[in-house]
């Protein structure tokens, strides 16, 4: 994650302690990526913040404004940032 003043473009919407959640990190973090971490609602039917964004309350879920996407799940995160960041771009 970035201490800089500058937004980062990619956020990141994810739960404490989640082992899908912390596999994108590590992917972001494989390829130095900075993001924003946005915790959100424990409860499954509270998350309508990650809802409005990806038409789903399921987490981890990425936003990047790089590229304009919104996506859920996290096998489909890692397969997009590896797509997107990794070294075969």
């Amino acid at each position: 994650m970035t201490d800089s003043g500058e937004k980062p473009a990619i956020t990141l919407y994810r739960l404490q302690a989640c082992p899908f959640c912390e596999r994108v990190v590590r992917k972001l973090a494989d390829y130095g990526l900075d993001y924003r971490s946005r915790f959100v609602e424990p409860m499954h039917s509270d998350r309508n913040a990650v809802k409005r964004l990806s038409g789903a309350r399921t987490v981890p879920a990425i936003v990047d404004e790089n590229t304009g996407v919104t996506m859920s799940e996290s096998g489909n995160i890692v397969e997009y940032l590896d797509k997107t960041y990794g070294s075969e771009s």
